[in-house]
Order: structure tokens, then sequence, then C-alpha cells
């Protein structure tokens, strides 16, 4: 399948759409879906500067996961030559899902997969702290391996958004 205006079909799920495909009506509804999933994970956290500017600059796509109507999660995803990933590779710097939601992840990641194999991507690359242990342990099971291992410290010592029903991908690079 490839990407197009009216989303597309993953393994027989219901259509995914692609930020980049909506009008400006449906980009900004999106943003608003964006920040109430973000908002559930970790208040204030807010990823609209950053999707915005994947598609201003053309540096890969978001995915967006709908439940009815209803931004359910979605991957910031960059692609190929020019953007963070590189040449061949499918970044998801951040993805996210509301909190609990671990069948919508599996989901998002296949859309991601499946993303990377349209856009001609060899590998997938994303990061996922493992104080997420659901999410940590779902990507495992999916072949994804560590290749860099980083420690995150918060002020207060608190978890922030590194708890086992969170289920968040971001940059750990």
């Amino acid at each position: 399948h490839s990407p197009s205006d009216q989303g597309f079909n993953v393994f027989g799920a219901a259509p995914l759409t692609l930020y980049s495909g909506l009008d400006s009506a449906g980009q900004a509804e999106a943003l608003t879906g964006c920040r109430a999933v973000t908002a559930a994970v970790f208040p204030g956290l807010d990823l609209s500067r950053e999707i915005r500017a994947i598609s201003e600059q053309h540096l890969g796509e978001v995915v967006l996961l709908r439940a009815g109507e209803a931004v359910a999660g979605f991957a910031l995803c960059h692609a190929g030559a020019g953007s963070e990933a590189g040449s061949g590779t499918l970044f998801v710097k951040f993805a996210a899902t509301r909190p609990g939601d671990g069948a919508g992840f599996a989901r998002l990641l296949d859309s991601c997969e499946e993303l990377g194999r349209s856009v001609g991507a060899q590998r997938m690359v994303a990061g996922c702290n493992t104080g997420r242990k659901l999410a940590y342990a779902l990507m495992r099971g999916r072949g994804f391996r560590a290749e860099m291992v980083g420690v995150a410290m918060h002020r207060p010592d608190q978890p922030g958004y590194n708890r086992s029903e969170i289920f968040v991908i971001d940059d750990w690079r």
C-alpha cells in the first residue's frame, strides 16, 4: 500500500490518516486531537510545532491513528536523506497513544512499518524508555533491539511519562 490523501489501509485495519493529506481545517483538528493524546500522557506535552515542521519542511510524514473521528494516537516519522532519519531509514521521532492503549500502539507500529515500506526504507529506528515496560516489551517482541542505552533524570525525582501504562516512542539519540 502507499500513502494517499485518503489515508492507507494497514493489515485490514481502519484506514489511517496522514497529516499531509488533510486540508487546513483537518490539520487544525488533527493538532487538537494530538494535543489531547499527549495531555493524557503528560499534562502540557505538545508536539504541534514538530508536527508542523515535518509537514512544512517535507522531512517525512505524520501518521494519525483514528478511533472514530478522534485521534487515538500519532507518530512523527522522518524519512530519507535530508531528514534526521538519513537515507534508507524511517525514524520514528515521537509516537504516542493514550495511556493503556497497547492495541492502538501495536497498530501505530504497524502503520509506521507500512509507511517505511512505502517510502523504501530498509530500516526503522525508534526509541523507548524501559520505564514504559509494556511499550518496551511490545517493541522487543516485534524485533526492536537496543542500539543505545541512556539514563533519564527528572527533577524533582518523578517518573514523568516513563510509567508502565504509557505507550510512547521518543527521540533517545
